[in-house]
């Protein structure tokens, strides 16, 4: 009998129609500030950054060539799955979490906990990783300037001689945080202009490539066959979500029933036009065999001469991958506050700001802890983290669109997802494919990280939830 009880315990749901008018609390409000151009720039932030500056030259240098313009399709559709799955969600329930919130609504708690929980590290180590990323560009560019850095603060420690920190990282997490904190008008207004910026340098990378194409360069446009184009969109496609993460800011926008979906929508067709636009301006520049992998568009601009843009470029991937920094940091926060708000984790972090309505709390503790493995992490065992949690997501949010729908078919919808359930499935299948392709390294991180969530969840979590606490019409809809 208690085994039954628990079983309907970890199953109960937040009936939807109730979400919206749950009480906030006390300390636990966020602001509606968030307009469509603002949230649209937060997801085009965290789409565009290392996809178009590191990978497109590394996947055409040894896994696709020319093709690489078909393996960011490839990824592109498969997101876009995945994107309209978010949208129909955004519209619906716009509340803070996303994926975790969505989970909980449709799945149940420990369905919605486990993604939460996942994510949390996820988030949380792309943050880290894209630091190192930017630290090694502003490495090349002092290095240029012809100045020497001190070895000790150049990477972690493993990482080359003499190295102890990667100091630049760290203190790029610490930044993010700092923005992060100055209230999200503030921080969104920074995003803005740094993705405004970011995209201007990509125009002008595609504007003044596109007259040095040769074409002779597309040929052969599948030099490791058809397979290579497939095997390349399973590394760019962690180069084509970021919308997940900006959908976890629904609750601050002003009107998010109608804003999110278009701006999920819209961030992903901004960003792969850009994608394929820039692919083909590299691939034409170059032979696939002379690109470089970890800077393929400024050595292009180098052979053909225009070595001042090159060096135009690297500070523009700088400030490029940089929003991708603030889009994740900005997510994992909003997950971290909205499962603590649901008392899935101590309620003391879900306090807010008093006059800036931001949580302080967990945005200096995932800044500090992106710090430390930005700093003291190889940038390799950091990546290691990042992949599992987004797919699983990805899977999450997919078959949650695909039970709602049937499940609760009236619901008052500002987006639908078309060719239901076709355009879902197609999301769940390719990140289940993608995800066989994980080394096992990242399996048994992922299993530890799951048995430690395990542990908090029914120590804790299953006890203290507001559902279990909270008798009501938002406590259970346990799925019988």
């Amino acid at each position: 009998m208690a085994g039954l009880r628990m079983g309907e315990g970890v199953l109960r749901r937040k009936p939807i129609e109730h979400i919206e008018e749950t009480e906030v609390g006390e300390g636990t409000r966020l602001d509606r500030t968030l307009g469509l151009g603002q949230l649209t720039a937060i997801g085009v932030g965290g789409i565009i950054g290392a996809g178009i500056f590191t990978l497109a030259g590394t996947v055409a240098n040894g896994t696709a060539g020319p093709a690489v313009l078909v393996s960011f399709l490839i990824a592109g559709v498969a997101s876009a799955a995945a994107a309209l799955s978010y949208a129909e969600f955004a519209g619906l329930i716009p509340k803070a979490g996303s994926a975790y919130t969505y989970g909980y609504a449709v799945l149940g708690e420990l369905a919605g906990w486990f993604i939460g929980w996942d994510l949390l590290l996820e988030y949380t180590a792309i943050v880290a990783v894209v630091g190192i990323g930017i630290s090694g560009y502003f490495s090349f560019l002092v290095n240029e300037m012809g100045a020497d850095l001190p070895d000790w603060m150049l990477g972690a420690p493993g990482t080359g001689e003499g190295h102890k920190i990667d100091l630049f990282a760290a203190l790029l997490c610490l930044l993010i945080a700092f923005l992060l904190n100055m209230g999200i008008k503030n921080a969104a207004r920074f995003e803005t202009v740094v993705v405004v910026l970011k995209v201007l340098v990509v125009l002008l990378v595609i504007a003044v490539g596109v007259f040095h194409i040769d074409t002779s360069n597309y040929n052969p446009f599948f030099p490791y066959g058809v397979g290579g184009a497939f095997t390349g969109a399973a590394t760019v496609f962690f180069a084509v979500f970021g919308y997940d993460a900006m959908s976890t800011a629904a609750e601050e926008s002003k009107d998010a029933q109608k804003h999110m979906p278009k701006a999920i929508i819209y961030s992903l067709i901004i960003s792969m036009v850009l994608y394929v636009a820039a692919c083909l301006v590299l691939t034409g520049m170059q032979n696939y065999t002379e690109i470089d992998p970890e800077s393929g568009f400024s050595t292009a601009f180098k052979s053909v001469g225009l070595t001042g843009l090159a060096d135009l470029i690297a500070v523009g991937a700088i400030i490029g991958i940089l929003t991708v920094m603030f889009t994740f940091m900005l997510g994992v926060t909003r997950v971290w506050f909205a499962m603590s708000r649901d008392g899935l984790l101590p309620r003391w972090f879900a306090k807010t700001h008093p006059t800036r309505h931001v949580p302080t709390r967990v945005t200096w503790i995932v800044g500090v802890a992106s710090a430390a493995i930005a700093g003291f992490l190889p940038i390799g065992e950091a990546a290691e983290l990042t992949n599992i949690g987004i797919l699983l997501a990805f899977v999450v949010v997919c078959t949650a669109v695909i039970v709602l729908r049937y499940r609760q078919p009236d619901l008052p919808r500002s987006f639908r997802t078309p060719w239901m359930p076709v355009v879902p499935a197609i999301g769940v299948v390719f990140s289940i494919w993608l995800i066989t392709f994980l080394a096992w390294q990242t399996w048994v991180r992922f299993a530890v990280w799951f048995a430690v969530g395990l542990v908090i969840y029914f120590g804790y979590s299953y006890r203290r939830s507001e559902l279990a606490r909270r008798p009501g019409p938002a406590e259970q809809e346990s799925g019988r």
